[in-house]
């Protein structure tokens, strides 16, 4: 991984480790919605750390839509952004993306 990456990696990070402390009131289902967009776009990029990175922050965003108001698409998303982690981390940017697309797909429906 090449210095420019490493960086936008460890500042990506930060942001989300810094995010739920920062904003209490936002709406958890559009952000993991945002960030599962923005995991397919790295994963169609071959990108497989950027795919982990932003599918970690919608899983945060995600379970914490869950906790405030279950419902089954949100869960089935949580499901698929899982194994989007499990293959991004094994450098499987396509089957991570495809897992991604699924989740958006979920994502998307819990939030009509």
């Amino acid at each position: 991984m090449d210095r420019r990456t490493f960086s936008l990696v460890l500042g990506l990070g930060a942001a989300v480790a810094l995010a739920p402390s920062l904003a209490l009131a936002e709406d958890h289902l559009a952000e993991a919605i945002s960030h599962t967009k923005e995991a397919i776009a790295h994963g169609k990029e071959g990108h497989a750390e950027l795919l982990v990175t932003h599918a970690e922050a919608a899983l945060t965003h995600a379970e914490a839509a869950e906790k405030q108001k279950p419902n089954p698409h949100t869960a089935e998303g949580i499901t698929h952004l899982k194994a989007a982690i499990e293959h991004g981390k094994l450098k499987h940017a396509d089957v991570g993306t495809k897992h991604a697309e699924e989740a958006l797909t979920h994502l998307e429906a819990a939030e009509k």
